[in-house]
């Protein structure tokens, strides 16, 4: 058994965390492809049925820690 974090077991872990600059910093350094596809599936997770409440009160933590940011970038024209 390994004891090495996945990247992107670690990339979920910050951008879950609930802590806004580990949030922030972690969606900061992703390119604009990746920003997109992480608030996609926050989304997903806010939303949508099968995620556990823990889950979703930490994904949404992240929306509202990183949308006012990229909501500009990626709003539907």
């Amino acid at each position: 058994m390994s004891t090495l974090i996945d990247p992107l077991e670690k990339l979920w872990n910050a951008l879950l965390s609930r802590d806004a600059q580990q949030i922030k910093s972690t969606f900061d350094s992703l390119d604009d492809a990746s920003q997109k596809a992480v608030i996609e599936h926050l989304n997903h997770m806010a939303t949508e049925d099968g995620w556990l409440d823990e889950q979703r009160a930490s994904a949404n933590t992240a929306l509202d820690t990183i949308q006012p940011k990229a909501a500009p970038k990626f709003r539907h024209h």
